[in-house]
């Protein structure tokens, strides 16, 4: 009996995502639902947090009084993006400091493209145009996810990023077009983002564990490599426009297709990045646990505060 009320409920909870109907926090879910949307929001909070670091570190290297308060304020944004979807997750009954410690344990992965180290300026436009663009072609579809909360909260994210990946642009593009020595760090720095970028759509398709039951659920709305497809035919364009050459001699307009056609990926790489063997993976999470505890002090004052006036505010309403 039990089981014919589940199946009532999920094929019903079904019949509304089949039906575009947003869920909501208090609504019925299955658990697997709830499972699959904690990790996918909280390996995207986690991304943002730890996505503050590679750009970070040239805040203080900042060619220009202007340069520096473009990047302070984009990795401000990325601290609140974090902040909006470690909220999101908070909704499915998660605690926060719980998804942090996960993160700063290892037990919760971020995206492999944070664990690659920023060597010039020229990197932070570079993430900019190309990270960024990434992101951006991936959450513009997360705004339809089935889930509200997810999907709000991707709305004013979009609208930022989009800020950032025209920064990054605007920053590559003086750098293409000055010097010989600016353009060859502009080139350089693409060189070595372009493929880590393409990963950062995930497996294909055919080698995602989780995709497909996803892809049900409303949850992803567009697979993995039509993804990766869309972002290569926007950026093929905009790097003629920079004047710098993707580094993939398989790169080419398919007419039978109406796509471009690119080369294989090193899938192994991912795996090894992803597993904790990139180049920066100790680094990363070294860092974000140095600041956790540096800023343990902050987080007290908050509770104490809290402790004395909030029960006191409650009462008098």
């Amino acid at each position: 009996m039990e089981q014919m009320v589940d199946d009532s409920l999920e094929d019903a909870f079904q019949h509304r995502i089949d039906a575009e109907v947003k869920i909501e926090p208090r609504d019925w879910m299955p658990e697997r639902y709830r499972a699959s949307l904690v990790r996918q929001i909280a390996q995207h909070a986690h991304s943002e947090i730890i996505g503050m670091q590679p750009e970070g570190n040239w805040i203080t290297r900042a060619p220009s009084l202007r340069r520096k308060a473009i990047l302070l304020a984009k990795v401000q944004d990325e601290a609140g993006h974090g902040l909006y979807l470690y909220s999101a997750a908070e909704t499915l009954g998660v605690d926060r400091e719980a998804l942090v410690d996960m993160l700063q344990t290892g037990r919760q992965k971020y995206s492999s493209i944070f664990n690659y180290p920023t060597l010039s300026w020229a990197d932070v436009g570079s993430i900019g145009w190309l990270v960024d663009g990434a992101a951006i072609t991936n959450q513009l579809a997360l705004t339809h996810t089935s889930y509200g909360p997810y999907a709000r909260a991707m709305v004013k994210i979009c609208r930022e990023e989009s800020f950032h990946q025209r920064q990054g642009f605007e920053l590559l593009w003086h750098l293409s077009h000055g010097t010989e020595a600016q353009h060859e760090m502009a080139q350089e720095s693409v060189n070595r983002w372009w493929w880590p970028s393409l990963m950062m759509f995930g497996p294909p398709d055919h080698s995602s564990p989780n995709s497909e039951q996803s892809m049900r659920w409303g949850i992803k709305r567009v697979s993995n490599d039509e993804l990766r497809r869309r972002f290569v035919d926007m950026t093929v364009p905009q790097a003629r426009a920079l004047g710098v050459l993707l580094p993939d001699p398989e790169l080419r307009w398919n007419e039978s297709t109406g796509h471009h056609d690119f080369g294989p990926i090193n899938w192994d790489e991912f795996h090894r990045v992803v597993g904790g063997d990139g180049p920066c993976n100790a680094e990363r999470l070294t860092r974000r646990r140095r600041a956790h505890e540096e800023g343990e002090w902050v987080r007290e004052a908050a509770r104490s505060w809290a402790t004395r006036h909030v029960p006191a505010r409650i009462e008098a309403a």
